[in-house]
Parts: C-alpha cells; sequence; structure tokens
C-alpha cells in the first residue's frame, strides 16, 4: 500500500470501568470470547490498516501482551499501557504509531464496530482530514443549569450523538495533542479547538459503547444476530 494512504489504528481500553460493579469490561467474554477482540477482529479485516496499537489499563497489560503473544492478530504491533486521562492513553498510541499518514482512534468498549463505518471514515477523512462517526439523536434534547433549570431545547435536526471510530491526518492529531492539556471528552474536540473543520459520518446505533452491565447484554444480542446472519 502508498505509504501516503496508510492507516494506523489505535484502540483505547484504558479505562477504569468504574460502572461495570469491579468488571474488567475490556476482556468480559461476550458469546466466550473477550470483549476487546471483537473490534480487533473488524480492524484487522479492514485492508486500509496496517497497524493496530491497543492500549489497556496497567492492570490489565498482561491480558493484553496475551493477545499480541497469540498472533492472532497480524497488524497488532503493539499492546501498551495507557495514562490516567483517555487523551494520554491515545497520546501514548500515536507515540507507537509508525510511517502511517492516517490514524483512527477506536473505543475499545464498543465492540460492534462493522466494516460500513470504517468505508465511510476512511472516504471521509481523505476528503476532510478529520471525520468522525456520529448518529442522529432520537430524543429531545435540553440544557439545564447545575440546579435542574431548562435554559435551551436546541434543534433536534442538528445534534448528533458523536461516537468513534474517529478519523485524523495523522499529523493533525499529533499536533493537537501536543498543544492542549486541558481534558477532552474525544479526539475532535481537540482538533476543533485548532479551528479545523470536522466532518460527521454516519455511524450506527448498534455501535454503542459498553458503559453498564446492562449494555453487555445489548451488545451480546447484537452479535449473535450478525454471527447468524454471516453463518
Amino acid at each position: 500500500m502508498d505509504s501516503k494512504l496508510s492507516l494506523g489504528a489505535i484502540v483505547v481500553a484504558a479505562g477504569s470501568s468504574t460502572r461495570m460493579s469491579g468488571i474488567d469490561k475490556t476482556f468480559n467474554p461476550i458469546l466466550e470470547k473477550p470483549m476487546i477482540t471483537y473490534c480487533l477482529d473488524t480492524l484487522e479485516s479492514f485492508t486500509a490498516i496496517t497497524q493496530i496499537v491497543l492500549v489497556v489499563a496497567k492492570g490489565s497489560l498482561t491480558k493484553g501482551q496475551d493477545i499480541l503473544n497469540k498472533k492472532t492478530y497480524k497488524k497488532l504491533t503493539t499492546v501498551c499501557a495507557g495514562g490516567e486521562r483517555r487523551q494520554d492513553s491515545v497520546r501514548i498510541g500515536l507515540t507507537n504509531i509508525n510511517n502511517c499518514s492516517y490514524v483512527l482512534v477506536h473505543d475499545g468498549a464498543r465492540p460492534c464496530l462493522d466494516i460500513s463505518i470504517l468505508n465511510r471514515g476512511w472516504d471521509n477523512v481523505k476528503l476532510h482530514g478529520a471525520a468522525v462517526a456520529g448518529v442522529p439523536v432520537k430524543d429531545t434534547i435540553k440544557v439545564a443549569s447545575l440546579e435542574g433549570d431548562v435554559q435551551e431545547t436546541p434543534p433536534r435536526d442538528s445534534l448528533w450523538a458523536a461516537q468513534t471510530p474517529q478519523f485524523f491526518k495523522y499529523d493533525l492529531l499529533h499536533q493537537a495533542h501536543h498543544l492542549y492539556d486541558d481534558t477532552f471528552t474525544d479526539d475532535a474536540s481537540m482538533v476543533e479547538m485548532m479551528g479545523h473543520p470536522v466532518r460527521m459520518f454516519l455511524g450506527s446505533y448498534e455501535n454503542l459503547k459498553i458503559t453498564t452491565i446492562e449494555d453487555l447484554s445489548i451488545a451480546e444480542s447484537w452479535i449473535s444476530k450478525k454471527f447468524k446472519v454471516n453463518s
């Protein structure tokens, strides 16, 4: 592949799983497979990706290294421990990406990633330099004060819920992570702060982020349905 079109992937799975009642969701089994392997399977099969870096919590580093040592994933080059904040973990991942002109960041807690999302993201980042998966919100959104008083009801037709993967030119994301040290909830926010436009593309409502035990059941149902369709 032309190095100018090479894509590296950073999978961020270094969270503390505080809402999972002590369960390490990264390696929690879904249909007898560790959750993290589902997004790794999809990323491995995406042709444009040349390498994958997996960033895990320090306490899960041995489990991550076990995946690397099994050599199931030819594109998985590095497993490393993350930092205190999500953006610290992404920054660590960036230092382990080599010779890629583009990079995507994906939450390891989103196991229902599919190839169609990757295709849309890859097409958009090559045109716009920064592209983020998301879905139009279904609910009416209220902006409320700390006391709970409604202050604004923004038009729903302009609101999207951001997801991952998020795609960027490597140099653009690298610059953003070295310009700002404030806490950001996603990488796109850092790039937006630089004044660079970010294109939103359609993700999937099934591409949920596992944050509670109940979410595991939903993901298992969707993954089970996907396997039946593909079998």
